[in-house]
């Protein structure tokens, strides 16, 4: 008897839709209060997830989902080194 893999299920900060893990990107509040982009899923802290698109970046980025979901003030800078991040990253899953 084959056992089925339970497939966990996260929620999109930007368009709210609920999608499995692997689709999503991870978003990182490091335990120093640092917040990133985790591509690879590994890093320690409390995390948010987002999908692979610029669009819903900047969904969350507007209502301040991710300030919400890390209780914490989130400075444009670290903003735009996520967005960049994101871009290359869904520019390199294109090609």
């Amino acid at each position: 008897m084959a056992v089925t893999k339970k497939i966990p299920m996260r929620m999109c900060l930007g368009c709210g839709e609920m999608k499995p893990k692997k689709e999503l990107i991870r978003a990182v509040k490091a335990p120093d209060g640092s917040v990133s982009i985790d591509l690879t899923g590994k890093k320690s802290g409390r995390g948010a997830y987002i999908c692979r698109s610029t669009e819903c970046f900047g969904k969350a980025r507007k209502s301040r989902r991710f300030e919400k979901a890390f209780s914490c003030r989130i400075s444009d800078e670290v903003y735009d080194g996520m967005e960049k991040e994101l871009t290359e990253d869904e520019q390199s899953g294109k090609s």
